[in-house]
């Protein structure tokens, strides 16, 4: 396979990227198609002195030796290529979404490797969008996350246990739009974790999001009758019906679907100060899924310029979740009871 074509299934991309030249080739050329340049910032000179022995190159402007990997996702990581591309591409073509577990076994790394890698991908395959959503849009809530057995229940005049607070009990809220497709273009979906699901949070992400004038589909939540000012809003009341015409939210349930396939079937347990990357996966294979796997596999490669993610940014415990019981903190709890409890009685050795 010559140095100009990129593989087009997982077998191929395995085998050529086993070569650590290859491989690292492959990413210089992908960086820099137009020639190596200095990536320190305020540099960017294209007189560039190579050191091939060490895969590096020294800028004749400012003196300073450089990698493929400097300010990219993979800068400061020791994974060779060979190990990265893969993990790239199963990432960007594996429906579902890929364990941490089953890429360390696949590729001889640390559970905890691989699921820090897997991180540092997602934070490529997030999107800035700047481009407004337009058209006919369907906008929808979900909640994700599991029951609290036993807590917040009570059993109503039928003798059924219901959850105390409704659906969102014990949940993270995520919200949904999904743009229709039209001209043989397909459907894009944006998704994003909200703090819970009344007008305060729903109603400014669809003006951040959506244009006003365009028409939006939504269910019967009573958060998106504000949207009427601005809006052409059409609602579905899911208690009558599913679909009345064109009003339906049957897209934005469809890639609700894809979301917690994923999130239930492979990833178990995400904490929800995580989950907005794995919405972001989802939410890139969903938007290139009329691609081949190797289109979505550039596509995502083309996003390592300029981001970068470090371990203890990603481990950085969340302020609401370092509140939560758990036996670290019912330890430290009891550590700091003792060290505080005054020793009453008099010692001997007075």
């Amino acid at each position: 396979m010559s140095m100009d074509r990129t593989p087009s299934t997982l077998l191929e991309a395995v085998t050529y990227f086993a070569d650590q030249d290859r491989a690292h080739a492959y990413a210089v050329k992908w960086r820099w198609p137009n020639g190596v340049a200095c990536p320190r910032m305020g540099c960017g000179s294209a007189s560039v002195q190579a050191i091939p022995t060490r895969k590096k190159w020294r800028c004749k402007e400012c003196k300073r030796q450089f990698s493929v990997r400097v300010g990219t996702i993979f800068e400061a990581s020791p994974i060779p290529f060979t190990k990265w591309m893969p993990a790239f591409w199963l990432l960007a073509n594996t429906k579902n979404g890929t364990s941490s577990h089953e890429l360390g076994r696949a590729l001889g790394v640390t559970q905890k490797t691989a699921w820090f890698m897997f991180h540092r991908i997602r934070l490529v395959m997030k999107t800035d969008a700047t481009e407004m959503l337009a058209g006919e849009v369907e906008a929808d809530e979900t909640f994700v996350g599991g029951k609290k057995r036993g807590q917040g229940l009570f059993t109503n005049a039928l003798g059924m246990k219901k959850l105390a607070h409704g659906p969102a009990t014990g949940k993270a809220t995520v919200f949904g739009m999904v743009q229709r497709g039209k001209d043989g273009k397909p459907s894009q979906a944006r998704a994003m974790v909200v703090p819970n699901h009344k007008a305060t949070s729903l109603i400014p992400r669809i003006y951040d999001n959506v244009r006003p004038g365009s028409t939006l589909y939504t269910d019967a939540l009573r958060s998106y009758r504000q949207a009427d000012r601005d809006f052409i809003h059409e609602f579905i009341d899911h208690s009558v019906a599913y679909v009345n015409g064109r009003i339906t939210t049957n897209r934005i349930e469809n890639f609700w679907a894809c979301v917690k396939r994923t999130l239930h079937g492979t990833y178990i347990a995400v904490r929800p100060f995580h989950l907005d990357a794995y919405l972001d996966e989802q939410v890139f294979r969903f938007n290139a899924r009329e691609d081949d796997d190797a289109g979505r596999f550039v596509e995502t490669l083309k996003g390592a310029d300029g981001k970068r993610l470090t371990y203890a940014a990603l481990t950085m415990t969340h302020p609401r979740w370092r509140l939560r019981p758990g036996r670290a903190a019912r330890a430290e709890a009891r550590r700091r009871k003792l060290d505080e409890t005054p020793i009453t009685g008099v010692s001997d050795r007075l």
